[in-house]
């Protein structure tokens, strides 16, 4: 057992690694015995594949920044070489790629020790993490309720201590929904920041962004730092970085235009408790020495609500169906109602229906209203609001096998509500740990820059972990252990 475990997060590992004064065995050794007594409780990891990562560190790890650092990829959009990746499907259960992607490779070249696949909802498409293939992944701050999704085994293995950081994908919110859920600090990059390739060209329209979530800003920083960049024959990317983000996160921001907004785009109730940690959040920011001011973000005579959850939706219910279509060619047969959870059969309905009119209508509309919100960033430099509407749900609220799929997205949206529109827009954003309910439940709150500024991001994310720290704050189902 290594005792200061609990207090490293992975730029420390590393660094005793680096040292000599612990071994990439030690740490890995730790992460497995970890998974071994802990996930039996939270179910956050789907597939394990200890030996080949002692073989690779057997074989000789590459000399990278996080050289040693034990690590889980989602079971979802990365591909790692002989290992299965099954969507939390079973009509992926036996898929596997025989090349890395290229964010598996980013990883792997900075030294990362990857020795499983962490759950998911099905086919990332919930904000919980129940998937019918793998059962409920549970919350480490209270086992009765949901992690958020659809990243929600990254963040429960983070929150319960298994490993410091872990890999997570978000295309409505599936890094800061978790994040803010298990009182993790979660960045969901700029859109084409991190490459999806070679497999996918772009998912969700553009929407899904893969990066991680962590208990420390700068973690967030050095992983996005070695995973950011075009990769050849990317068909778009996101503006490189002026400097490292990982110095970045060691400078205080310049006095900052914080705009903050309870304002959301899918017509959400927002609870008190919600309301109390934004508030919270602009009173600190306020004593940070930043400019601070409340606005109402106008978007709806650009694009009304409901118009703009259609909109939304026929991408992901085109997307989803043309997956199936995929799949259904490597198996050579049709895929059924008995492969998939009900609503994600009903999406895939859905999107048999929608037409290449419909789908590029639906593109269209939702670019319009970006450069909307684009053009209202050049008013203020960072927007502060909610990420869930409410403080986590408990298990089973969120139903996957629900016949109406209205009712279910509407349960949905309270997760939803404040985060899927910057999926759209392709602004990062982040979720961070600064407020809990009065049950003890984590609830983040959401600081969103303009397209391409996760520079701004993470100083001021710096300056919040120094002003308002959160990493000795764990869960008491694990508490730290020295």
């Amino acid at each position: 057992m290594i005792a200061e475990y609990d207090k490293l997060d992975a730029v420390a590992m590393a660094d005793l690694v680096r040292r000599r004064e612990l071994k990439a065995e030690e740490l890995l050794d730790e992460a497995i015995a970890r998974t071994e007594a802990r996930d039996t409780v939270l179910n956050a990891v789907t597939t394990r594949f200890f030996d080949l990562a002692r073989d690779r560190i057997a074989q000789g790890l590459p000399d990278g920044p996080l050289r040693g650092v034990p690590f889980l990829l989602k079971d979802l959009g990365v591909f790692y070489a002989g290992t299965k990746t099954t969507s939390a499907s079973r009509l992926f259960a036996d898929f596997s790629s025989p090349i890395d992607s290229t964010l598996a490779e980013r990883y792997v070249r900075a030294g990362l020790v990857i020795f499983g696949k962490s759950s998911l909802s099905e086919f990332g498409i919930s904000a919980t993490n129940e998937p019918e293939m793998f059962g409920p992944c549970r919350n480490p701050w209270s086992l009765e309720h949901t992690t958020g999704g659809s990243s929600g085994g990254a963040a429960a293995a983070v929150a319960g201590g298994i490993i410091p950081s872990a890999h997570a994908a978000d295309g409505g919110g599936s890094i800061r929904i978790p994040a803010s859920h298990c009182g993790l600090f979660g960045l969901k990059p700029t859109r084409a920041r991190v490459p999806l390739g070679p497999h996918i060209s772009e998912s969700w329209a553009g929407m899904t962004i893969h990066h991680v979530v962590t208990r420390s800003v700068r973690d967030s920083a050095v992983l996005l730092d070695v995973s950011q960049g075009a990769a050849p024959g990317d068909p778009y990317w996101a503006p490189p970085p002026a400097a490292s983000y990982l110095e970045l996160t060691k400078r205080d921001p310049q006095r900052l235009r914080i705009a903050v907004s309870l304002k959301s785009f899918e017509a959400v109730a927002l609870d008190p408790q919600v309301r109390a940690g934004v508030e919270n959040a602009a009173k600190l920011c306020e004593s940070l020495g930043h400019q601070v001011e409340w606005v109402d973000p106008a978007l709806d005579d650009v694009i009304p609500d409901e118009e703009y959850l259609q909109c939304r939706a026929d991408i992901i219910h085109a997307s989803m169906y043309t997956s199936l279509l995929r799949r259904n060619r490597q198996l050579g047969r049709d895929f059924s109602g008995r492969d998939l959870q009900r609503v994600t059969a009903l999406f895939a309905e859905a999107g048999r229906e929608v037409s290449a009119q419909t789908y590029l209508n639906a593109i269209q509309t939702l670019q319009r209203a970006s450069r909307a919100l684009g053009q209202q960033f050049e008013k203020w430099d960072v927007l502060l609001g909610p990420v869930c509407a409410t403080p986590p749900h408990k298990l089973g609220e969120v139903d996957m096998e629900s016949t109406d799929l209205a009712t279910y997205k509407a349960i949905a949206r309270s997760h939803t509500g404040y985060t899927s529109i910057w999926n759209v827009a392709g602004n990062p954003a982040m979720s961070v740990p600064l407020h809990w309910s009065t049950e003890g439940l984590p609830i983040g709150v959401q600081f969103t820059g303009r397209f391409g500024a996760e520079d701004t991001l993470y100083q001021l994310a710096g300056q919040i972990e120094r002003a308002a720290p959160w990493a000795d704050r764990r869960p008491a189902a694990f508490p730290a252990t020295s």
